[in-house]
């Protein structure tokens, strides 16, 4: 069997750590950009990317939302970053069961970083726009892959709340819902 190879736009931000001030300027565009209707509230909790902080060393670090994944991984290890210990949690980009980091408040869906896409007139994601120190850089190249069948958003967030609340709450709450819709 020929398995079929695709060519692929890979999208990623490059994060340089050196150049990083705090500002959180990043964290600010992107839950703007992400609020609904757009750019009516400012809300960090809601960004796709956050900044781990400490003030006192000088040290910020970005990171943006990744994959959901369903278990929380295994790896504990902790990393020292000039005299202070930090939890490999603080860097993960997956939105996982075990820590709120890159879930919607509200509602406790997954976020992913979506590179802005929703805004096709963009050339790179607004919070590298808006990093005024250029510790953000956005950068694409091409790869060839095998195709894959991946879950679209619904199914992930289903996936997600059934993991949270149990399948019978959730089917108990759509016909909940239905019903109200329906009077």
């Amino acid at each position: 069997m020929n398995a079929q190879k695709k060519k692929k736009t890979i999208k990623t931000i490059k994060i340089d750590v050196e150049k990083c001030n705090g500002c959180r300027a990043c964290e600010v565009i992107c839950s703007a950009f992400h609020s609904s209707p757009k750019y009516s509230s400012n809300n960090p909790a809601k960004a796709r990317i956050h900044v781990i902080c400490d003030a006192v060393r000088n040290i910020y670090v970005p990171v943006y939302a990744g994959e959901y994944t369903a278990a929380e991984c295994m790896g504990r290890d902790k990393y020292v970053i000039d005299g202070k210990e930090y939890d490999e949690c603080a860097f993960c980009r997956a939105s996982c069961p075990s820590r709120d980091r890159f879930k919607e408040p509200d509602t406790g869906l997954p976020l992913k970083c979506d590179m802005c896409e929703s805004d096709p007139d963009l050339k790179e994601p607004w919070c590298v726009q808006w990093c005024l120190a250029d510790a953000l850089t956005y950068e694409e190249r091409e790869v060839e892959e095998e195709e894959e069948e991946r879950p679209e958003e619904l199914e992930v967030g289903l996936e997600a709340l059934i993991d949270k609340y149990g399948l019978d709450n959730i089917v108990e709450t759509l016909a909940r819902l239905s019903e109200a819709k329906e009077e």
